[in-house]
C-alpha cells in the first residue's frame, strides 16, 4: 500500500512538473506569412490586351491646325491690238479686278483691239500681309516700255491696271507673254513670298501698206495725201478750163 502511494505521489509530482515547465516556456513566435500586395487602385488608362504591356495613352493636340486662307476670285483682262502697222506704236493694258461676272472669261474685240481674260484665285491675306501685284510684258522683236517689272499695291475690292507702250518696226507675227505675280509681305516683319498667278499668251500681227517696207510705204502715203489735197482744191476745174482756153 505505501508503495502504491509513493508511486501515485511520484506521478502527481511529475505531472505537475511537466505542466509547470509547459506554462513557463516562451511561446513560439507565430509563423510570419508573406504579406500580400495591397490591391492597386484601378487605373484610368486602358490596360490593353492581357499579357501585353498597356498601351500608351493618346492625347488630343492642344492647338488646332490653322485654317487655310480664303481664296478671293478676281478677273484678269488683257487688252491689246490685233494688228499694228510697221513703224507705228500702240498700247497694251492689263487689268486685275474683282470678279463680278460669275467666273465669265471675256474674249472680244473692241475698236480693233482684242480683249482676252481669265479668272484667277488670290489668297485673302489682307489683314496679315501687304500684297503687291507685279506685272511684266515680254514681246520679242518689239520695243516695250517699261521693260522692267512694275508693281501696284492691292487691297480688298481694289482694281489695278498696268500699261505698256509697244512699237513694231518690221512686218511679221510677234508672240508675247503677259506675266502677273503676287508678293506677300507679312506685317509682322517675317519673310516675304512671291507667287506666279498667270502667264497670258498673245500674238500681234505687224503689217505694212501693200507689202512695202516702212520707208517706201510712208513716202507713198505722203504722195497720196498730196495729190488728194490738190484734186480737192476749190475751183481747180475752172482753172484748168481757163488754162486750156488760153493755150488755144
Amino acid at each position: 500500500m505505501p508503495r502504491r502511494l509513493r508511486l501515485l505521489l511520484f506521478l502527481v509530482v511529475f505531472w505537475m512538473t511537466v505542466i509547470a515547465c509547459g506554462l513557463g516556456a516562451p511561446a513560439e513566435p507565430a509563423s510570419i506569412q508573406p504579406s500580400q500586395p495591397a490591391a492597386e487602385e484601378p487605373s484610368a488608362l486602358p490596360t490593353g490586351t492581357p499579357g501585353l504591356p498597356p498601351a500608351s495613352p493618346t492625347f488630343a493636340p492642344t492647338q488646332a491646325a490653322p485654317a487655310p486662307a480664303i481664296l478671293e476670285s478676281r478677273r484678269l483682262t488683257l487688252e491689246l491690238p490685233v494688228q499694228i502697222r510697221a513703224g507705228d506704236g500702240d498700247t497694251i493694258r492689263m487689268t486685275l479686278e474683282v470678279d463680278d461676272l460669275g467666273n465669265v472669261t471675256p474674249t472680244a474685240q473692241i475698236g480693233g483691239n482684242q480683249v482676252q481674260g481669265q479668272v484667277v484665285q488670290i489668297p485673302n491675306l489682307y489683314e496679315t500681309h501687304n500684297i503687291l501685284a507685279e506685272a511684266r510684258l515680254d514681246l520679242a522683236g518689239a520695243q516695250v516700255t517699261p521693260v522692267e517689272t512694275v508693281s501696284e499695291p492691292l487691297g480688298p475690292g481694289r482694281s489695278v491696271t498696268f500699261f505698256w507702250s509697244i512699237r513694231i518696226t518690221e512686218p511679221g507675227t510677234y508672240k508675247g507673254v503677259a506675266w502677273l505675280y503676287m508678293r506677300y509681305i507679312p506685317k509682322n516683319g517675317g519673310p516675304e513670298q512671291r507667287e506666279t498667278i498667270a502667264a497670258q499668251l498673245f500674238e500681234i500681227e505687224g503689217v505694212s501698206l501693200f507689202g512695202l517696207k516702212v520707208g517706201p510705204a510712208r513716202w507713198l502715203g505722203l504722195a497720196g495725201s498730196f495729190f488728194g489735197s490738190v484734186l480737192g482744191f476749190p475751183f481747180l476745174e475752172d482753172i484748168l478750163r481757163w488754162l486750156l482756153k488760153r493755150r488755144k
